[in-house]
């Protein structure tokens, strides 16, 4: 059987996108670690689900985009857990159209979602995340890491840059108040997401198949490979990571 180092002290960690995928993956790992969460998405169903047998997730469904959630969130996180030391900024939604196909409704969804929503969850989380010499995490996507390009998802691929630019700046900024911020980039990791989408389920199966052998690690990616990650990178003994971005793509962006 797996020996879990549960923390001394449990913490309150917030998980945005927690209904599925890597978001539901991180709140588990975090929970089994110790620590209490919030997770936060529109779908109560699917935070059920990642909450189910897990006493230590709570569940909170809510839309980030609309006025108030931030606070209504950090809030709620404080008052559920007593107090708050982590925030994952992980909800994100994926467009796959071209910019000739593209849409006015689906840019600012994405820009709503990918960008903003954790800028103004961030900014309300300070004021608990200073108390505690908190962490965020920005989970972006190593797609478009550096130079690398993703045709088809430009609006996607804009806010994920951003986000990490994000990450960078706030990491200067917020240091001496004793809050790091650290960006995870995970690369093809089966989640499901484009699928959710709107991509066919035979053409992801097909998309995932024909990347496999361009990974050098020789696979596709899990959202527990990245969620142990997220969560490595709030613990204490790496204190001394801040402002950087972590690739967590088995190598593929450096192909």
């Amino acid at each position: 059987m797996q020996t879990v180092n549960r923390n001394s002290t449990p913490r309150g960690v917030i998980v945005t996108g927690g209904g599925t995928g890597i978001g539901r993956a991180t709140a588990r790992e975090f929970a089994a670690r110790g620590d209490r969460v919030l997770v936060v998405g529109r779908s109560e169903s699917s935070l059920a689900e990642t909450a189910a047998a897990h006493d230590d997730i709570h569940v909170m469904a809510v839309d980030l985009t609309d006025a108030g959630a931030a606070d209504l969130v950090v809030q709620t996180a404080v008052d559920v857990l007593g107090r708050l030391d982590v925030v994952v900024n992980n909800a994100a939604l994926a467009g796959f159209d071209t910019l000739e196909d593209l849409t006015a409704q689906d840019a600012r969804q994405q820009v709503e979602v990918n960008l903003l929503a954790p800028v103004f969850l961030t900014q309300r989380a300070l004021p608990a995340l200073e108390k505690n010499a908190g962490t965020v995490v920005n989970v972006s996507s190593a797609g478009c890491l550096g130079l690398r390009a993703m045709p088809g998802s430009s609006i996607y691929a804009a806010t994920k840059v951003g986000l990490d630019a994000l990450t960078r700046s706030w990491a200067v900024e917020l240091g001496g108040r004793g809050i790091r911020v650290v960006g995870i980039s995970p690369g093809l990791v089966n989640t499901g997401v484009a699928v959710r989408a709107g991509m066919p389920q035979e053409h992801y199966d097909a998309f995932l198949e024909s990347m496999q052998p361009r990974i050098p690690s020789g696979r596709i990616g899990t959202p527990e490979d990245v969620a142990w990650w997220i969560v490595q990178a709030t613990a204490a003994p790496g204190g001394y990571l801040n402002g950087a971005v972590l690739a967590v793509d088995g190598g593929l962006s450096v192909t």
